[in-house]
């Protein structure tokens, strides 16, 4: 549980990176852009792959003595929700593609893994991992809108809900991470 408490730690740490770079290189008037601001994704990337090897780590090694649900299932339907979703926001709503919706799916599947590997070895009720799953899928709904909106905003508005993916993910995190604490 140690793996997964720091990797949750550490992607706090990559999204506060993030979204410091994007409140700086993006706002809508006096961007700070290059190096100036640019410099914030270095320690953002490495605290996020650092976090992700801690995780995976974590729920790999975790006692599977029981599933929320299967592993597998999590890892193929993030899988084809990517490929499914990719589809539909670029044909559908014409929404160019980027990395993003790679991320957003990305963690939403690594959260999930997380929750279920908690459930599986005592560290979180029923309920708890319950209450996360759908806390975890209501904040990817959430982030999906927000990536399907973007590019149909004025820069006003697209600077603010570029930031909610980052803080819905950090936000998540550190619940799980609290529950973790206490729990």
């Amino acid at each position: 549980m140690k793996d997964l408490f720091w990797g949750n730690i550490l992607l706090i740490v990559c999204c506060g990176f993030y979204l410091a770079w994007w409140l700086l290189a993006f706002r809508p008037e006096d961007a700070i852009k290059g190096m100036k601001s640019g410099w914030l994704l270095i320690p953002a990337a490495l605290a996020g792959f650092i976090a992700v090897a801690l995780i995976v780590q974590g729920v790999t090694a975790a006692p599977a003595m029981r599933e929320l649900f299967p592993g597998k299932w999590l890892i193929w339907g993030g899988i084809a929700a990517y490929i499914i979703l990719l589809v539909i926001t670029r044909l559908f709503f014409n929404r160019p593609v980027t990395s993003e919706l790679l991320l957003i799916i990305g963690w939403a599947v690594l959260a999930l893994s997380e929750i279920n590997a908690l459930y599986g070895m005592h560290g979180f009720s029923r309920g708890t991992a319950l209450a996360f799953a759908v806390v975890v899928t209501a904040a990817l709904l959430l982030c999906l809108v927000c990536y399907v909106l973007y590019y149909r905003l004025d820069s006003r508005m697209a600077y603010w809900d570029g930031m909610m993916p980052l803080l819905l993910a950090a936000l998540v995190m550190a619940g799980i991470s609290v529950v973790m604490a206490i729990e």
